[in-house]
């Protein structure tokens, strides 16, 4: 109430007009009245500053308390302060941001390195092969090397066909079968004589067994679980030098490569070095399982880290296969077939798919009625259009299974069901080598295309 008087009264001093008369009298008065009858607003609310001071100092003694705690810590503290710095090469601390990084993260990839290679080069066997060569001056002896897998510690070993089952032969000269395969294990002097328990050279995979045990079995992991950019670890035989490790990352997983027989595989691609003699070695994860199986590598001018697996699932049966039965027992259609190309296509007017060229005399294909100039374009549902395509839905079946086969007969589609029977010992049964056969083409028949230089073609088979 008293400084509403007191504006009250200022105001009535200005709207006088003798105050009028003299502005700047008027205004000397305004501010004079001003300073002599307003008076400060009093704090209604003493306890309002120190609702503000308390948390304040509460969250200063906190925060004290906080880094009190942190630099008490060593680990908390040197992650703070950066206080392990990386030295020179003269062995002075740097100066740089480079050089105050923690090397941690190296460190830990080199102990899984480490604990890897420890696990896995006991499981890992060097292999050497002795071949007879006959040529027109006589014969002699050749050496080869690679490498393999223990998987029982009894004594069996899983390697590439082809390290092996070497022979040859051109104008020049004939290269027998193996006269004598000899393992190496890690740190152990002794050579110890192999027998060949079983091969695949569809799958390129062969069973070796020695008479030995107590042996450190690897250990297996699961390929389907691979992931592009994971550890990988190759051990192997390279070049004769025995348990050599080389490090990478998975580069790809399901590769499709053909070799030139016309074998397609799917494999795990990676860049860690694999070089002669590393062939039928190990292909680990940071764990130290086995993943893949080394197979070989791509090379050639301005070629450098491709390197190819087998992926350690796909072999499993196969290799128990080879156990039992010394071969790998497939179902049979019972058909020789080749794709039908692109201009054969357009010239007579076929449809894409697998064109029959014979059918095996009482095959189950014969016995389900399937006849030559029949084009397969889908068994059990799946498109196909290469014996490839067909074998590898065919493969995944079982002897005596039923599969269902769309075909192209007489320009009409019908489906046709087919018991797959056992594949013959001796058969040229529908093999992708069938599909490089070359015949002169008939008219009604689709022309043969021609075999092309493939991805193998650069690979050394010699491991």
């Amino acid at each position: 109430m008293e400084n509403d008087n007191s504006i009250n009264e200022v105001k009535a001093e200005v709207n006088n007009p003798q105050t009028q008369e003299n502005p700047i009298n008027n205004y000397n008065s305004y501010q004079e009245n001003k300073a002599s009858n307003f008076t400060k607003p009093k704090n209604t609310n003493p306890k309002k500053s120190s609702r503000i001071f308390v948390p304040f100092i509460s969250g200063m003694l906190g925060a004290c308390l906080v880094m009190g705690v942190c630099f008490g810590v060593p680990s908390i503290k040197n992650k703070i302060m950066f206080s392990e710095p990386i030295l020179t090469e003269e062995g002075e601390e740097g100066n740089s941001e480079v050089a105050t990084r923690k090397f941690i993260d190296l460190e830990d990839y080199s102990k899984t390195s480490t604990s890897v290679a420890e696990k896995v080069l006991p499981s890992v066997v060097g292999i050497s092969i002795t071949y007879n060569v006959n040529t027109f001056f006589g014969s002699s002896s050749a050496t080869a090397t690679g490498s393999g897998i223990i998987i029982s510690e009894d004594g069996y070993i899983v390697t590439n066909n082809h390290v092996i089952s070497s022979s040859s032969s051109n104008s020049f000269y004939q290269i027998t079968e193996a006269s004598g395969i000899k393992i190496s294990l890690y740190n152990d002097d002794t050579e110890y004589d192999a027998k060949i328990i079983g091969s695949d050279s569809y799958s390129d995979l062969a069973v070796l067994k020695i008479d030995k045990t107590g042996l450190t079995a690897a250990t297996i992991g699961d390929s389907n679980e691979v992931q592009v950019g994971e550890f990988a670890m190759a051990v192997g035989n390279p070049l004769g030098m025995d348990s050599t490790v080389t490090c990478g990352v998975v580069s790809a997983v399901n590769r499709t490569v053909s070799d030139d027989e016309g074998n397609t595989y799917m494999a795990i691609q990676t860049d860690a070095a694999i070089n002669q003699g590393n062939s039928g070695g190990a292909l680990v994860n940071a764990k130290g399982e086995v993943i893949g199986i080394n197979t070989l590598k791509l090379s050639g001018t301005g070629v450098e880290g491709i390197g190819f697996a087998i992926p350690i699932s796909s072999t499993t049966e196969i290799v128990e296969q080879l156990k039992e039965f010394k071969e790998v027992k497939r179902p049979y259609i019972g058909i020789i077939g080749t794709s039908v190309t692109d201009s054969a296509a357009q010239e007579f007017g076929f449809q894409k798919g697998v064109y029959i060229r014979e059918v095996a005399e009482d095959s189950p294909a014969a016995k389900a009625g399937l006849k030559v100039s029949d084009i397969i374009t889908h068994i059990n549902g799946t498109k196909v259009k290469t014996i490839d395509e067909l074998n590898a839905v065919k493969n995944k079946c079982k002897i005596g299974d039923t599969v269902e086969l769309t075909i192209i007969r007489n320009g009409e589609e019908q489906k046709v069901s087919v018991v797959l029977g056992e594949t013959p010992a001796v058969t040229e049964e529908e093999t992708p080598t069938n599909t490089t056969t070359t015949t002169e083409p008939k008219q009604e028949t689709p022309e043969r295309k021609e075999s092309s230089p493939s991805i193998w073609d650069y690979f050394n088979f010699n491991y």
